[in-house]
Order: structure tokens, then sequence, then C-alpha cells
């Protein structure tokens, strides 16, 4: 029997996959930073509770809580946009594992207490989705991919 006549089912559903890829990624970077952006936005929109938090309920490991909120809350408004946009995707994602998994080690004392896994698992979720955007990049569908089509038609 012709192998090609066992393969070529097989390829049609990967290519309508691979055509899925780009839109795939765009929904990943948009789902992902959109989190981030809300809870930068609730720490701007109430800098005097996100103050009292930072200095009585997370435990912030590496910088004083008064220093942690500031880079915490600018890297959730500012590093989401660049991944949106697919603009320095890997770094923006590599940005947002690092406050996401910043954010788990200064709550941990909260999110791996009993009754809270459905949280720790948002944060283990969003951090996969971080790590496979810094992997695999941003998808066809961003600045980065726009910007090195043109880098490449200069080059030639």
């Amino acid at each position: 029997m012709n192998t090609q006549a066992l393969v070529r089912p097989l390829l049609l559903p990967a290519r309508f996959l691979d055509l899925l890829q780009p839109f795939v990624a765009l929904a990943t970077r948009v789902y992902v930073s959109w989190q981030f952006l809300i809870s930068g936005w609730l720490k701007i929109t109430s800098w005097e509770n996100t103050l009292f938090l930072f200095h009585e309920e997370y435990r912030t490991p590496l910088l004083p809580p008064g220093v942690a909120a500031v880079f915490g809350t600018a890297g959730e408004l500012v590093l989401p946009i660049f991944l949106i946009l697919g603009l320095g995707g890997r770094l923006a994602a590599l940005g947002l594992f690092a406050v996401n998994a910043m954010a788990v080690v200064s709550y941990a004392h909260v999110l791996l207490s009993e009754g809270f896994e459905a949280a720790l698992a948002q944060h283990y979720l969003w951090g996969f989705m971080l790590l496979v955007l810094a992997v695999y990049g941003p998808g066809k569908l961003s600045l980065d991919a726009l910007l090195g089509r043109g880098a490449s038609r200069a080059g030639n």
C-alpha cells in the first residue's frame, strides 16, 4: 500500500492546526496579559491598600515592601502591553513569569494552605502559559514577527 495515501489524511488536520497557531498565540498573550493588567490596575487605583498589603500581608523576600509594590505594579501594567503587542514578546513573557513567581513566593503562606488550591492553580496556569510564550515566541501575529520580516527583507 502507498504510504503517502496513509499519511495524507493525517496531514490535513496538522495543516489546519498550523493555520491556527498565530491566533492561539495571540489569544494566549491577550488572556494572560489581561490577568496581570487587572491586578495592576486594582493596585494602582487603591495605592493605600496596595501598600498595606505589601507591608502587612505579602512577604516579599528580595525587596522592601514599598519598593516591591512599585516594581510589582509597574510589571503588571507595562509588561502585559509589550506581550499583547508581541514587542519583545519573549522578554515580556519572562518578565511576567518572574512577577507571577514572586507573587506565589510572597503569598505562599496563603496560597499553599488548604482551600486556596484553585488560586494556586491559576498562578501555575499563568506561569505555564508565559513559559510557553517565552520558549516558542509570541507568534506570527506580533510586532516581533513583523519587525523580523522587515529586517530579513532589508538584509537581502
